[in-house]
């Protein structure tokens, strides 16, 4: 029980939640006590902003290769963390995990914060990636939580703010860190927030394309026109992945059928509906980290990704509503996605670009790293 709480305090309380789906709750009693709690009581302007990071300090990364981070944790098994010899990088942008009504943009000297972003979010769904890839995740100053709710245009300032971090922080790595490596980026929520418009306004029709191998902006609604095709089958490279979890009762207003959907069981966006079966294993590190296999089944349907039952006592704490399963989108396909990157990387690196899968045969089939 006092794992499941302390689950609950920090995830929910922490703001990994569904903010980068830019959906207003429709309960008036949360949205009351959301104004109550975490409304700053300044606009935009009558404060001076956080001091800017220096991406040249270690300590204005949550997450470095060759260092010591909880984006180098690892499932219970035979998983490796294979960031000292990745030959790929990613760049990930983590979600909101400050909800504080003190300011509008995070400070990065705020430690409870960043220490929130360490454990729920580098442990939970950066280090999906250090099976294939050398990690690099920046912190920025995120727009606190309540920018997403506010319509007086100090939360769009806000948010605006922190995309200016994202930015910098990708240039910097480009420019001191990738020396022409192929790459990655993802993100989640308010991370594929500024992800969305990092893809469109700094990769897309740029040589940057040509060494990207997938995007991964999950958790957010990404309509598609950010000049990335989306992907439509599991070695493609190139393109771009997303979803937004959801249960038979989560309410029709939250999501769009305009949403790109790409099932994390199948991916492919055709719509085609995949069993729990087809789910290798979720990952909760809450409770242990061992992986479960066949805990949730998917289908895109109406821009959202459809979860019909969860199979486990480790996701049903639901601090966003019944059937919102927003921080899930991660944990709930943990080794699927460790899985597809891993394919993607592999048909990057020998020379598949096209839109035709590359054949199963081709691909190594043994232990997932």
């Amino acid at each position: 029980m006092n794992r499941m709480r302390k689950w609950l305090i920090g995830i929910g309380a922490a703001g990994v939640v569904f903010v980068g789906l830019g959906v207003v709750y429709r309960d008036p009693l949360l949205f009351a006590v959301i104004n109550l709690l975490i409304t700053p009581s300044h606009s935009f302007d009558q404060a001076a902003p956080p001091i800017e990071p220096d991406y040249s300090r270690l300590d204005h990364w949550a997450a470095l290769p060759g260092r010591q981070d909880w984006a180098d944790r690892v499932p219970v098994g035979n998983f490796i963390d294979s960031q000292e010899k990745a030959s790929v990088d990613v760049f990930f942008l983590h979600p909101t995990t400050y909800v504080s009504a003190e300011s509008w943009n995070q400070s990065l000297n705020d430690n409870s914060t960043n220490l929130r972003t360490d454990q729920f979010v580098m442990q939970g769904q950066a280090s999906v990636f250090n099976g294939c890839c050398r990690v690099y995740a920046p912190r920025y100053r995120q727009a606190t939580l309540y920018s997403f709710f506010d319509i007086s245009g100090s939360g769009e300032q806000a948010l605006a703010l922190a995309y200016r971090d994202a930015r910098e922080a990708f240039r910097y790595y480009l420019t001191y860190f990738n020396k022409g490596r192929p790459f990655v980026v993802a993100g989640h929520s308010q991370g594929s927030h500024h992800l969305d418009k990092l893809l469109a306004e700094e990769i897309a029709g740029t040589p940057l394309a040509n060494q990207m191998v997938a995007a991964y902006p999950i958790g957010y609604e990404i309509n598609g026109d950010n000049g990335i095709p989306v992907c439509e089958h599991p070695t493609q490279t190139g393109c771009q992945i997303t979803w937004n979890s959801v249960g038979p009762h989560v309410g029709e207003f939250l999501g769009s059928s305009d949403n790109v959907c790409v099932n994390p069981l199948t991916w492919r966006n055709d719509g085609i509906p995949a069993t729990h079966d087809a789910n290798i294993g979720s990952v909760n590190f809450d409770a242990g980290g061992e992986p479960e296999p066949g805990v949730a089944d998917a289908e895109c349907r109406s821009g959202r990704l459809w979860i019909s039952e969860i199979r486990s006592r480790h996701y049903l704490l639901m601090p966003l509503g019944r059937d919102n399963y927003h921080i899930y989108d991660y944990a709930l396909f943990y080794l699927s996605i460790r899985e597809n990157v891993q394919r993607r990387v592999e048909a990057f690196m020998h020379g598949t670009r096209s839109r035709e899968p590359v054949e199963e045969t081709s691909l190594d089939s043994g232990v997932l790293q």
